[in-house]
């Protein structure tokens, strides 16, 4: 895991007649603005000379905080350090717990597209587009029933499920059962359950955990962790935590500025920034991020997962009862 403190990105050029190219490159650096410079300077020479070797490259990299963008580390504004631990500020403005070590894992109730549940809508709506043509003869009326059935079959599909989970107890209920299914199995694990506006957040503690160790991919898959940070954890080589409110859940409507959020900012627009974070620190020091709920399984707590798990309760103020989660 990389979180740099010191960013920049440099441009070569290339210019003759039918062959010209610009590349762009990033640098970073956790000890120096010098050396974050320098290598942005290299990566940039060095992209532009694959260019002109023939390899095909990518003009200019994606300018993001936190999507897993290839060779590109966490670009969020760093606001402290504990140890392996660091904690950033990510682009909507809430503070980011990143670990290398400490596995961590939400899961959200929020309903989202299943791949297997859309691929059934998609062969049921080619079934009945087949039928419709061996029975009528019209492959246009059988065109036209499968793009029709399609939506209508994935929305009774999605339905059905709504009522499948609701009869085993509910969401939070059916992940209950599943983590303590893999804990069945696994008799050596300790989980702590937090809860979560949309869902719950686990922390394993028996032990420190590679994202690209196999065991976490298993628990991953058998509690349904969200693909999409599943692959942040490969890409990114760790876990991570949100501490604090997502500003819309705390009443700030306004995005923080300037758009979209990625840091570094330039100086002149700094003021703007810092004016949007003081209201948002105001009122986000009133809620929590997540609640303390219970621990399940082994009990242990590993002396390296202990500082990171205290610094989360800490911060996500998870055992202030008292607060709402945001």
């Amino acid at each position: 895991m990389i979180v740099p403190q010191y960013w920049a990105e440099a441009t070569r050029q290339h210019r003759q007649p039918g062959k010209q190219r610009t590349v762009r490159r990033f640098g970073w650096s956790e000890t120096s603005q010098a050396e974050a410079d320098a290598m942005a300077q290299s990566r940039a020479e060095e992209a532009l000379q694959r260019w002109l070797a023939g390899d095909k490259i990518v003009a200019r990299e994606p300018k993001v905080a936190y999507n897993g963008a290839a060779g590109v580390p966490i670009r969020e504004e760093v606001l402290s350090r504990h140890g392996t631990s660091v904690v950033t500020r990510n682009a909507y403005g809430a503070h980011c717990l990143n670990t290398p070590h400490a596995l961590f894992a939400d899961i959200d109730f929020e309903p989202r597209v299943s791949g297997k549940q859309l691929l059934a809508a998609l062969i049921v709506s080619l079934c009945l587009s087949i039928f419709v043509v061996w029975w009528s003869g019209e492959w246009k009326l059988g065109l036209s029933v499968g793009v029709v059935s399609a939506p209508l079959v994935w929305i009774m599909f999605a339905r059905l499920m709504q009522l499948v989970v609701h009869l085993r107890g509910g969401e939070q209920k059916v992940a209950r059962n599943r983590l303590e299914a893999f804990l069945h199995q696994h008799p050596h694990w300790n989980v702590r359950v937090y809860e979560t506006p949309a869902g719950l957040r686990l922390l394993a503690t028996h032990q420190p955990f590679a994202a690209s160790d196999p065991q976490v991919a298993e628990f991953f898959r058998a509690l349904r962790v969200d693909p999409v940070y599943v692959r942040m954890c490969l890409n990114q080589n760790c876990f991570r935590a949100r501490l604090t409110a997502k500003p819309w859940r705390i009443g700030i409507a306004s995005h923080m500025r300037p758009r979209p959020g990625v840091w570094p900012v330039k100086p002149e627009r700094m003021a703007e920034r810092d004016a949007w974070i003081r209201t948002y620190e105001t009122q986000a020091a009133g809620y929590a991020a997540c609640r303390y709920v219970e621990s399940l399984g082994s009990g242990r707590i590993h002396a390296d997962i202990r500082p990171v798990m205290e610094l989360h309760d800490q911060e996500a103020r998870a055992l202030r009862t008292e607060l709402a989660i945001a």
